[in-house]
């Protein structure tokens, strides 16, 4: 049977690490089912989790994502195997490409086939993770004789970030399900069934961006600034044309190309906006986060947009019913 959940991107924006004890427990409090960390410039997706284990023991735990770029294959095995030993059971690692900027402007890696770059860390870490001793040459990478010093007494489930149709496969085939992120609702119809070739009991997890605010015109206005962040990098870029966006999104592209940003915010229409960023009543924000379980989500990952927001209440609003 796949694993429902109900989870919240942790850490919180703007407190520090160590006077989050408190949020955590009452999300276990709330029904809240799962926390999720990412990894950009701000925490690493490990530390924040590893507090979490034992704040609130009840919570499974998550990365969404780990890049597969930024740690050698045995630092990375390494890492996840000791979240895995610290929370037996409670540990489902989500890894992906990341993108160009992170990988090469922030961290000087060449972003070269992030296609094969995922899928060989996935692979080997199936074998790692198990205490086998690698010895094998990937595509991307060379492992010699690499042997874990601590096994998992539970493999960790192996989650994939994925945007397009190749990335959505791989995720159903070679890992236990996919994690997805900026898509609308309706979007998931699309994305969900090439997981599901995989195999049977495939996860999708969604990171959904959400703002428990009535304050539309706020929500519209901030919103354009998240969504230019990102779209405009080619591969979110590539998969919101692989959705249909194209005709959409093209004057936001070409503003953003010719270097006039304001003009490529004022190209983002209202109806985007309210596509990819839940808002509005918390009756609202869980009736449109429902309409991604309907679609096929089997864990909404809430990630609460800085909108100058109560954080502390908006997990309150936003808890499961």
């Amino acid at each position: 049977m796949t694993y429902q959940g109900y989870g919240m991107t942790i850490p919180f924006d703007g407190v520090p690490l160590h006077e989050q004890k408190d949020w955590i427990t009452e999300l276990a409090d709330l029904g809240y089912t799962d926390v999720w960390s990412s990894e950009a410039n701000g925490a690493d997706a490990f530390t924040p989790l590893a507090l979490a284990s034992t704040w609130a023991p009840s919570l499974r735990l998550g990365t969404a994502i780990v890049p597969s770029f930024t740690r050698g294959p045995g630092t990375l095995a390494q890492c996840v195997a000791s979240l895995a030993d610290a929370a037996p059971g409670r540990f489902a690692f989500g890894i992906g490409t990341s993108s160009n900027v992170i990988v090469e402007r922030w961290n000087d890696i060449p972003f070269e086939e992030p296609y094969k770059k995922t899928r060989d860390m996935v692979r080997f870490l199936r074998t790692a993770l198990t205490g086998e001793k690698v010895v094998e040459k990937y595509d991307t990478f060379e492992v010699k004789g690499f042997k874990l010093g601590i096994v998992p007494a539970e493999q960790p489930r192996l989650l994939v970030a994925a945007l397009r149709e190749g990335m959505l496969r791989m995720a159903g085939r070679e890992g236990d399900g996919a994690i997805i992120n900026w898509l609308g609702a309706d979007d998931v119809s699309t994305v969900a069934p090439h997981v599901h070739a995989g195999g049977e009991g495939k996860e999708i997890v969604a990171r959904i961006f959400v703002a428990p605010t009535t304050d539309r015109d706020a929500v519209r206005a901030m919103g354009r600034y998240a969504i230019a962040a990102y779209l405009t990098v080619p591969v979110y870029a590539e998969f919101h044309r692989w959705l249909g966006r194209a005709e959409m999104l093209q004057p936001m592209w070409d503003h953003w190309a010719a270097g006039d940003r304001k003009a490529a915010l004022a190209a983002i229409p209202d109806e985007l906006v309210d596509t990819l960023i839940v808002h509005g009543s918390p009756e609202e924000c869980r009736d449109h986060i429902a309409r991604y379980q309907a679609n096929g989500v089997t864990t909404p990952a809430l990630a609460i947009l800085p909108f100058g927001l109560d954080q502390r209440q908006a997990i309150r609003d936003l808890a499961p019913r």
